[in-house]
């Protein structure tokens, strides 16, 4: 049986984030279970969150997919959500498809994912119904996003998002801060929050924290991106201290 994994990530070149968030939740869990995991990444050129930018950076995901499928990874993930999200409605299952068949192409059999379809499913798992989220980006890019979720039928209650354009900020900003942020959030009537809907925005170290202090089920796109990691990989979907998706009440979920 299998016991390690390669965690293959594309990554924006200025995401300073998911290769942190990613292995430290992957981490936590190789102290509560037996599997272990190595982590790579191909990086695609990107400096300021635009759709202009997020465009040309999506240009460079073939290339990375077939540079991770050369490592025979066993899972490959996009590792930028509003580069997916911009695109409009249900792109994430157009992107899964392309990266799938570059990877089949060069002879790899990675599951493949992105962080935005994770965030959907990770939601849907939850059986969320309506949700808060918390975002960096500027509004009409954070608009994009909100609209994105909604096209899926998860209704959005509210959202505040930060108008950081330079990506380095956005992985600069301090996690810690999205509790004062997330305590601005009107979530009455809401299943769930979503602490950050980048996977640049730091919320690791709150995730927690957050939950207990808003006493519903909080989550964020990297916890989603490892739930869906490990559910595509057939494994039980537990981190410690990583949200309400990761807590091992979603094991088995069907990948959609």
């Amino acid at each position: 049986m299998q016991s390690h994994f390669r965690i293959g990530q594309i990554v924006p070149s200025s995401n300073t984030t998911m290769e942190t968030e990613i292995p430290a939740m992957l981490r936590a869990r190789e102290a509560i279970a037996p599997e272990r995991f190595t982590f790579h990444s191909s990086r695609m050129r990107m400096h300021k969150v635009t759709r202009e930018e997020l465009v040309a950076m999506n240009q460079q995901g073939l290339r990375c997919a077939a540079e991770l499928a050369d490592a025979r990874m066993d899972v490959i993930s996009t590792a930028c959500l509003v580069a997916i999200m911009a695109m409009g409605a249900g792109y994430h299952r157009q992107v899964e498809k392309e990266l799938t068949a570059v990877a089949r192409e060069n002879g790899a059999l990675s599951e493949v994912m992105t962080s935005a379809g994770a965030l959907i499913e990770g939601l849907k798992a939850m059986d969320v119904k309506r949700v808060a989220l918390l975002a960096p980006y500027m509004k009409p890019l954070a608009k994009l996003v909100v609209d994105y979720i909604e096209s899926e039928g998860i209704e959005v209650v509210d959202f505040r998002c930060f108008e950081i354009e330079n990506n380095l900020d956005v992985g600069r900003r301090d996690p810690m801060q999205l509790l004062e942020d997330a305590r601005q959030l009107n979530i009455s009537g809401a299943d769930a929050v979503v602490l950050s809907a980048c996977v640049q925005m730091q919320s690791l170290p709150a995730l927690q924290a957050a939950q207990d202090m808003l006493g519903i089920p909080v989550t964020s796109t990297a916890a989603c991106t490892v739930w869906r990691m490990l559910t595509a990989l057939g494994l039980p979907a537990h981190a410690p201290n990583a949200g309400a998706l990761l807590s091992g009440r979603f094991d088995g979920i069907a990948k959609a």
